[in-house]
């Protein structure tokens, strides 16, 4: 059980973290300090293989609408993917997530609508960024970061570099969730934003990829608590300087039929650790569980001895 002294102690052995800048989430013309005002991002699965059922589209209309309404209930962001991470799950042609992508994006963008997509291929990247998507949540691992990096760049867009330890988020292979994941992940992302960073990729953000699937070795609760640690340990990640994305949990394993209300936990997990951008199924819940937080964050008050 996680208790205050938990807390204090995890605050004390990396208090130099604690208050580390990181830079505003750019996307873009537009900055936004995500500490100041947290992110939210709405999803919307265009691929019936998603576990949360609440999210999938099953048409290009209904896609468009849900885009509206994650829009209205607080959603800064759209992220729309067309293939599940799931790597147990079907995988879709290039030109089949294209096919479903393109027309939910041009109408979306053709809104004002900022929309990411979710996705590995380079060529899903290039159509959906042509289309009017402002950001990539990319899902792909080493091998097609110099494709990737160069289509990020020409469009000037934004990416989310998220961990992925195998060629994808589908490779469920190399999920070490056994030991603290903070240094790999320190040094994982220091290289590879260097790198971005050298392709010309100007408008970066992380993301831990605590949300994609493990071995079917790991068991749901081993997998939970891997999550709640990474989110409160994020704070540490802010030594790179960049907005953290987190996708949050859904913990079917312990919230059950109301697992609707799982992400609402865990964001309040997310939020100790300094997240930034909340990734979210359930935007209504994430938006009054944020607005709530701020709401209760101490006041600094001056005391005026003058008189």
């Amino acid at each position: 059980m996680i208790s205050l002294i938990d807390l204090v102690d995890l605050a004390r052995r990396f208090e130099s973290d604690l208050s580390l800048p990181v830079d505003p989430l750019r996307i873009k013309d537009r900055e936004i300090d995500v500490d100041a005002t947290p992110v939210i991002m709405g999803c919307i699965n265009l691929s019936q293989d998603s576990t949360y059922r609440e999210s999938i589209s099953t048409s290009t209309q209904s896609a468009i609408r849900r885009g509206r309404i994650l829009t209205a209930q607080g959603a800064e962001i759209v992220d729309i993917g067309a293939e599940s991470s799931n790597p147990r799950t079907v995988r879709f042609t290039t030109h089949e997530q294209t096919s479903a992508l393109v027309p939910v994006i041009r109408e979306l963008a053709s809104q004002g609508i900022t929309v990411s997509i979710e996705t590995y291929d380079p060529t899903v990247a290039r159509s959906s960024l042509e289309a009017g998507a402002l950001i990539l949540n990319y899902t792909g691992g080493l091998t097609s970061d110099n494709e990737i990096f160069r289509i990020v760049a020409d469009h000037q867009a934004t990416i989310i570099l998220c961990y992925i330890e195998g060629n994808s988020s589908r490779d469920a292979s190399a999920k070490s969730i056994h030991e603290d994941p903070i240094p790999g992940m320190l040094d994982y992302f220091d290289k590879r934003v260097k790198h971005a960073r050298s392709m010309g990729v100007d408008r970066i953000a992380i993301d831990p990829g605590i949300g994609f699937s493990h071995n079917k070795s790991v068991t749901a609760d081993v997998r939970t608590r891997y999550q709640a640690r990474a989110l409160l340990n994020t704070f540490r990640l802010r030594r790179i300087g960049l907005p953290i994305c987190h996708a949050l949990p859904h913990a079917f394993n312990l919230f059950e039929d109301e697992f609707r209300t799982a992400e609402s936990f865990f964001a309040v997990l997310a939020h100790l650790g300094g997240t930034g951008i909340y990734r979210t199924h359930e935007v209504p819940r994430i938006r009054a569980t944020l607005s709530t937080l701020q709401a209760l964050e101490p006041q600094k008050i001056s005391l005026d001895n003058s008189d």
